[in-house]
């Protein structure tokens, strides 16, 4: 298997994408706490992580759950306390996300400047 920053930079803009996606879904359940028939949304997306190589990827898809669409959780009541726990898990998982474009972007500069 070869390296190709390109295939990186896109697997971890998918990834801010879906957490990005599941912020907005966790904000919308606290939101909606006291709408009364409101029914909790919820993001899983260990389907597009799944199919990436690494094995902190694979150990995350494991986690996370089954795919990137919203999904309605019709048996769930929201728990404000439970949400605000996911809102820090996902807050995690964005700074790890960032952090990894930004490796990225270095190793790309170091590249473009060893081969001037």
């Amino acid at each position: 298997m070869t390296f190709t920053p390109l295939d990186t930079i896109g697997k971890t803009n998918i990834m801010l994408d879906l957490i990005s996606q599941r912020q907005n879904a966790l904000g919308s359940n606290l939101a909606n706490v006291d709408t009364p028939g409101y029914v909790r949304k919820d993001i899983d997306f260990s389907q597009y992580l799944g199919s990436m190589n690494s094995p902190l990827e694979t150990k995350l898809s494991s986690a996370l759950g089954p795919s990137g669409i919203i999904e309605e959780r019709s048996k769930e009541q929201v728990n404000p306390a439970s949400e605000l726990m996911e809102l820090q898990k996902n807050s995690l998982l964005y700074s790890m996300a960032t952090r990894r474009m930004s490796n990225i972007i270095t190793q790309m500069r170091t590249v473009i400047n060893v081969g001037k």
